[in-house]
């Protein structure tokens, strides 16, 4: 034991530190561009084939605006247009109604990084005269700003989690070791996992974007941290049993591998029902969660059993636990806890219901139709404030038309039916191959909703032309098929993770009704904990709304690791009926493990939470979801609900086992 133990530490170090600098290297693997993602049957990507046979480059445009309160001056103008000479600019473009505003539009290198073409671009037009504002915005800063918003991951997002990790641990166990040992756990979950996705996407196996990272990083700190929970809990439970910590370990190693392999196998097969979306963006965070899970996992059952056991009771100094010495799970709040689901089972279960329906009762303010993408950002970024300064002095969608592709002989009646409100001007700007480019320039910002419902309006007016066989694409349009994608993915893969997961627990608990209670609650758990979202959403954060993919990530994330508490609950119970009966062996699964899969919650919680140090609203939106909802989950589900619902029901629960 001591022999394999030393082998596996060893192994896990050179992996580590092989693996370990992979983690940072994701951003140069990560696409950020939303028409990246859609499928091929999209309209806009079909658009954006299209515009291949029209242009001569694939460049990305980015606008430079000026604003001058009280009316630009020549010099004003001399500068945008001499700064612009160093650039592949268009001429300068003063705006139609005042002559407070004027614009030149940019196209950047497409061999060059879009952020570091922006940040030349921005750097080029420093030096302005004396009261002159000079943003640049357009497709190309937006991108850019968005690179930056998710370069913290990198760096600050992982130190916030560890830290975070850390001083649970350390309030937990009240021991400066054991802490370390689970954190470098995760690391090297992180790295190997890290590694892996970074192959995948440098390959184009999979699409990795900001969002996807964020929450690899997070989820594999919760999970290892989870997972090293439930293995320390039960080897120091074992440690008072044994004198031998080779025997403690492996006795803690078996008890607990079908629990977190049950756990790390229904988040795996959770996450990956995300195959199914029609986003590559959604596809892509499938599997790039599935693989931080199953590198979770593999360093909660080698790595860590090993450093354990070499360490033994030492793990836990200065509260090391000595042998013969009694139980503290089964005193204390969580042995009154569980006494009391067994004298008023029926009424805990009623009354935490009636709460979880409360909040459930909220779940139809929330708004997740879609944002406008500079809705995106939590702090102000140049590309937000530059197109603020467009809309005021030119039409919204200026340097960022809406496309549309048509059959050339039916030119002119495609024009006049794009000419529907909200839009500026309709002209043809190409023709190639026996197809027709017109460009409509909308009134509003191309990424604000106003935008949206007026390409809408403009592809049901020019699909009605006979003969035409018009597209629709652009910013605007991808932005809507982002929108339409996701709704339609969340309907499609919902149904599809229950299903998954109910087959799972089935088999884990031999059981049909047990699986079917427990999702119940969870699914209960969630509609609660998007209830309250809208509400602290709306009137506490007053965000702008949420896309349609929110309440997606935060049905998988919430189910399949709220599922997660009630698998370590229940396989304990389940362990402790087949010896006790189903009450009995529920108050003591409940009060034994009630300590860790709380201590795990409030860890999963917290990391998640970190999302927020990033100032994307999404993930600040994920972040407080996937919080609450994991709190929820620990503290009133798995603690009161199922446990009242197990000793109501009894020995029916395991129906059609024969266990009682």
């Amino acid at each position: 034991m001591r022999v394999l133990a030393g082998v596996l530490l060893v192994v896990w170090l050179a992996v580590g530190g092989f693996t370990g600098p992979y983690a940072g290297k994701l951003s140069e693997v990560a696409e950020n561009d939303n028409s990246a993602f859609l499928p091929n049957s999209a309209e806009s990507t079909q658009v954006a084939e299209l515009q291949k046979k029209f242009q001569q480059t694939n460049a990305i445009p980015a606008i430079v605006v000026v604003e001058r309160q009280g009316g630009l001056t020549e010099e004003d103008t001399a500068f945008l247009a001499e700064r612009g000479k160093g650039f592949q600019a268009s001429p300068v473009i003063p705006a139609p109604n005042d002559k407070d505003a004027a614009q030149l539009v940019v196209l950047l290198d497409p061999a060059k990084e879009v952020k570091d073409s922006v940040q030349e671009l921005r750097d080029g037009m420093r030096g302005a005269p004396p009261g002159l504002t000079v943003l640049v915005t357009g497709p190309a800063a937006q991108v850019a700003d968005l690179v930056e918003a998710f370069g913290g991951i990198d760096g600050l997002l992982l130190i916030v989690a560890a830290a975070v990790v850390a001083l649970i641990l350390l309030v937990v166990y009240r021991s400066p070791l054991l802490p370390i040992v689970v954190l470098v756990s995760a690391v090297f979950a992180l790295g190997l996992s890290s590694f892996v996705v970074y192959l995948l996407a440098k390959n184009d196996v999979l699409a990795l974007n900001g969002q996807s990272q964020g929450i690899l990083s997070i989820l594999v700190f919760g999970a290892a941290t989870d997972y090293a929970l439930l293995l320390v809990s039960r080897f120091r439970e074992e440690l008072r049993d044994e004198q031998s910590k080779f025997v403690a370990i492996r006795t803690a190693w078996r008890g607990t591998v079908e629990p977190i392999a049950a756990s790390a196998g229904t988040v795996i097969l959770g996450v990956l029902c995300l195959l199914f979306s029609d986003l590559d963006s959604n596809k892509g965070l499938g599997p790039v969660a599935a693989i931080g899970i199953g590198a979770a996992l593999l360093t909660a059952l080698t790595f860590l059993p090993a450093v354990l056991a070499l360490l033994g009771r030492a793990a836990f100094w200065p509260f090391a636990p000595k042998f013969g010495s009694p139980h503290p799970e089964t005193s204390g709040v969580w042995g009154r806890t569980a006494n009391l689901v067994r004298r008023k089972p029926r009424a805990i279960w009623i009354v935490t219901a009636l709460v979880l329906l409360a909040g459930a009762a909220f779940l139809p303010q929330l708004k997740a139709a879609g944002t406008a993408q500079s809705d995106v950002f939590l702090t102000e970024v140049e590309s937000v404030a530059g197109q603020e300064v467009l809309s005021r002095h030119f039409p919204g969608g200026t340097g960022s038309p809406t496309v549309i592709v048509a059959n050339e002989a039916k030119t002119a009646d495609v024009v006049a039916k794009s000419t529907v409100d909200g839009v500026a001007n309709v002209r043809p700007t190409g023709t190639a191959d026996g197809l027709v480019r017109i460009e409509a320039t909308l009134e509003d910002a191309p990424d604000s909703d106003a935008a949206v419902a007026t390409v809408e309006r403009i592809r049901a007016a020019v699909h009605g032309v006979q003969g035409a066989d018009a597209k629709v694409g652009g910013q605007t349009a991808t932005l809507l098929d982002t929108r339409t994608t996701s709704e339609h993915d969340r309907l499609l893969i919902i149904p599809i993770v229950l299903v998954v997961i109910f087959l799972v627990l089935a088999l884990l608990l031999r059981s049909i009704l047990a699986p079917l209670l427990l999702i119940a609650t969870v699914v209960l758990s969630f509609a609660a904990t998007m209830g309250v979202s809208a509400l602290v959403f709306n009137h506490v954060f007053d965000f702008p709304g949420a896309d349609p993919v929110v309440p997606l990530f935060g049905f998988v994330f919430l189910v399949a690791l709220g599922i997660d508490y009630n698998i370590f609950l229940m396989t304990r119970v389940r362990e402790e009926t087949q010896k006790l009966g189903t009450v009995d062996g529920t108050i003591r699964g409940l009060s034994l493990t009630g300590g860790v899969i709380t201590s795990a919650g409030v860890v999963l919680a917290a990391t998640f939470a970190a999302l927020a140090v990033l100032p994307i609203l999404f993930l600040t939106q994920i972040a407080f979801i996937v919080a609450f909802g994991v709190l929820l989950d620990t503290l009133l589900v798995r603690s009161l609900l199922v446990p009242a619902l197990s000793v109501d029901i009894g020995g029916r629960i395991w129906w059609p086992s024969k266990l009682r």
